[in-house]
């Protein structure tokens, strides 16, 4: 019997092992293709579909992005908005979530009966745009940050965590003078970096991949944010539109430049979350478990 069990044992390990491996490929494969396309040129890749190592090397898909100037300022205009946008998301939904994780709060559960609402229903893309028109933010950065400053989701992860700090610190706190905004920021905050640094990310990407908001709100090409921008040259590479800020004497190869727009889209985020990854994990799971 015991001989049995470690036969079944190895068996379900080697099995285990196999599909782990065979969905670990199936997930990374796709970034190596997308990435070693962005290198390839479009002979290549009209001929073999599929590149995981180019033949023929090329950096005309990256030449061609970054021909001009207008890459960069589109750049600058994300890292702004995704700056900013996300202090400015953590510092209301910290002060939101620390106000309804006190069990003292009148009206908590009536509070938290809206926030979950926003998640099952929303006002819709007309009446929002609406909204935002009449507050006189067409045309403004702050278009692209307020409709979204706060996430349901991320909120309730932060309330859920503050929860799990102990009563009796805020309590020592409150003796030695301390009101309910210095508990906040010397206490609360301090002891919940983990959820802090996830929820962060979590809204770094958020306002990175802003796509919509940006198309709706913005006129000028100038305040373009890097998504827009890149859909853009997409769409001249591709031969559908000539109409653009870019003005290049490099010929744009198709399937290699849509490779690098994702590649030049991915990589900030992607060399954002190494600093990031020992307080992902622990930060999402212990948000999660208490309600």
């Amino acid at each position: 019997m015991v001989e049995d069990r470690t036969l079944a044992g190895r068996l379900f390990a080697a099995v285990n092992f196999a599909l782990l491996t065979l969905i670990a490929l199936v997930t990374v494969l796709p970034f190596i293709h997308v990435v070693a396309g962005s290198f390839t040129t479009s002979a290549e890749m009209a001929v073999k579909k599929f590149v995981l190592i180019p033949t023929d090397w090329s950096i005309d898909a990256y030449k061609f992005i970054f021909s001009t100037n207008t890459i960069f300022r589109s750049l600058a205009v994300s890292i702004g908005i995704t700056a900013c946008g996300t202090l400015f998301s953590m510092l209301i939904s910290s002060m939101m979530a620390y106000g309804l994780a006190r069990r003292d709060l009148d009206g908590r559960r009536v509070f938290m009966f809206f926030v979950v609402f926003t998640m099952l229903f929303n006002g819709g893309l007309i009446p929002t745009f609406l909204v935002v028109k009449e507050l006189g933010l067409i045309d403004h950065y702050a278009a692209l940050v307020l409709p979204i400053s706060i996430n349901a989701f991320n909120l309730i992860i932060l309330k859920n965590f503050f929860q799990n700090i102990p009563d009796g610190l805020e309590e020592s706190a409150k003796i030695d003078g301390c009101n309910d905004f210095g508990i906040l920021f010397r206490i609360v905050l301090p002891l919940s970096m983990p959820v802090i640094a996830t929820i962060s990310l979590f809204y770094a990407v958020t306002y990175w991949n802003t796509y919509l908001n940006a198309i709706m709100y913005l006129n000028e090409s100038r305040m373009w944010p890097i998504q827009v921008l890149l859909r853009q040259i997409v769409v001249l590479a591709s031969g559908l539109d000539y109409s653009s800020d870019l003005d290049s004497a490099v010929p744009p190869p198709d399937q290699a430049v849509k490779m690098a727009v994702i590649v030049v889209a991915t990589l900030p985020i992607l060399l954002v979350y190494p600093f990031l990854q020992k307080h992902f994990a622990k930060g999402a799971l212990l948000g999660s478990v208490k309600g």
